[in-house]
């Protein structure tokens, strides 16, 4: 690979950590073609991009972004698989439901939305994590439920006060 080249990885490389907020590293050594293929398909499936990066290539990267991956540059070593989504726990679910039938890939670590995870026993917990729309979701919906409760006291009690009021007036009168 001539300097032209590798100058060229590492700005496309740059550009895509730029542009992704969840960012995946794992480790697919040892996959034999057809285990690799399925994988791909997977993620591809779950709308997860896949790439196998040199790690001198993406170390330079990172250090080329603006984000701050911490040590993230530290974990590169070996084989290393970048994975991109929307969706901040995608990749997890597709490593561990690919897992189910293969001892790979293992996360070397994780950047997501700021927050940085290393290590293959951060699986779990990147699994459990609640896309930005599942929240927001979630919180509209906190917020709405007091507001419910609050209308259909007063409507179901509206008849009940009415009477209430009207019982009062006629005892007074």
């Amino acid at each position: 690979m001539t300097r032209e080249e590798k100058s060229k990885v590492i700005a496309d490389l740059t550009t895509q950590l730029g542009d992704n907020t969840n960012i995946y590293l794992a480790d697919i050594s040892g996959l034999d073609a057809g285990t690799t293929s399925n994988l791909r398909r997977a993620c591809f499936k779950a709308g997860v991009k896949l790439a196998v990066v040199k790690n001198t290539l993406l170390s330079k990267a990172m250090d080329a972004s603006e984000k701050e991956f911490a040590e993230l540059p530290e974990v590169l070593k070996g084989n290393t698989a970048i994975m991109f989504s929307e969706t901040g726990n995608a990749p997890a679910k597709v490593i561990k439901e690919f897992r189910k039938k293969s001892e790979k890939p293992l996360l070397k670590g994780a950047f997501i939305e700021e927050a940085i995870y290393v290590g293959d026993d951060q699986l779990d917990a990147l699994v459990d994590i609640k896309s930005r729309e599942e929240l927001i979701g979630e919180i509209v919906g906190l917020l709405q439920s007091p507001a419910k409760n609050v209308i259909s006291a007063l409507k179901s009690g509206g008849g009940t006060l009415a009477g209430i009021i009207k019982t009062l007036s006629e005892k007074e009168g």
